[in-house]
């Protein structure tokens, strides 16, 4: 509760300071370059699909650094002034940019265009623990709600499936011809070009994981239900950790869900500490894989691929 208290305490004054920063700092340079669009994007994969449709000549920025955690992000007077200054923010949507509704409120931008890259994409439930979800493969969360990120509006980890992704790339290319109609030969060809490649990627996953149909994996963070069910794998469950020092509870929790699910292996994430990973792997005698939830890397449209790919393999280790 008093994290909670700390978070709003840090929210309100952020926003009151982004509203300061906007009204100093934005006023005289909106109309800057105003023949070339000015986009946003708010985290890496969205920044990377964005990129993917302007080609190199278009000029997009990301809000959050790569590397950081946008679920727990806060906003900067920078990010106020980008927003103001903006003519089109592209977002993942589904509530994991949490932060922007009041950034977006205190820029005060009135011509700024939204693209939700989300948009039509029916979002699977985030679990409540002990619920189990009607879908195939079972989803069964065993978190404590201190340390996991709940979304409203679903699991927001789309970017992940690459049949989804080409949603969202469609999307964003829709937004970007309504904005910036003078370049949709432009935004068109790129699309095209970039939805074969998430189309053959599409294509690369089946084909390797297909052996592993049924595999069962558990997962630190809810990142994979999407990826699990396009490629019929089976996230069984979603055991959070706590960001400091595992606890022998925590093992045990892990210990328990394993052999409950009887799973191949688990999933962390790239950035997950290595001491506390060889720890659970020796406690659990599993292996403790980390796939790449992609919001981390080279700002390169292309490093998408590089990173599912590695994903695939890394599948492939986990389940055979």
């Amino acid at each position: 509760m008093l994290k909670t208290i700390r978070r709003i305490h840090c929210l309100l004054l952020g926003t009151a300071a982004l509203a300061t920063a906007v009204s100093l700092g934005s006023t005289g340079s909106v109309a800057q370059n105003k023949n070339e669009t000015k986009i946003v994007a708010t985290f890496l994969p969205i920044y990377m699909f964005t990129k993917g449709v302007t080609g190199e000549s278009g000029k997009v920025e990301l809000l959050i650094p790569a590397g950081t955690d946008p679920h727990e992000y806060q906003a900067t007077p920078e990010n106020a002034r980008s927003i103001a200054q903006a003519d089109v923010l592209v977002k993942n949507g589904l509530g994991l940019e949490e932060f922007l509704e009041k950034l977006v409120d205190a820029a005060g931008n009135s011509q700024l265009q939204e693209i939700n890259a989300s948009q039509n994409i029916e979002p699977l439930e985030e679990e409540d623990k002990d619920h189990h979800d009607h879908h195939d493969h079972h989803d069964h969360h065993d978190h404590d709600h201190d340390h996991g990120h709940h979304h409203e509006e679903g699991n927001p980890h789309v970017w992940l499936d690459p049949v989804l992704a080409q949603q969202q790339v469609k999307n964003i290319r829709d937004g970007l011809i309504q904005a910036d109609s003078n370049n949709e030969a432009t935004y068109r060809a790129n699309a095209d070009i970039y939805l074969r490649k998430l189309q053959e990627l599409h294509q690369e996953f089946q084909t390797r994981l297909s052996p592993f149909q049924g595999c069962k994996f558990i997962a630190f963070h809810d990142a994979y239900p999407y990826l699990a069910q396009r490629y019929n794998l089976q996230q069984m469950a979603v055991v959070e950790l706590p960001e400091d020092n595992i606890t022998p509870r925590d093992v045990q929790r892990i210990i328990k869900a394993a052999q409950e699910y009887q799973v191949k292996g688990l999933l962390a994430e790239t950035g997950f500490n290595d001491n506390r990973i060889q720890q659970i792997a020796k406690d659990i005698r599993l292996p403790v894989k980390k796939l790449d939830p992609v919001i981390s890397g080279s700002l390169d449209p292309e490093y998408y691929f590089t990173a599912m790919k590695n994903n695939i393999k890394i599948l492939e280790e986990v389940c055979q």
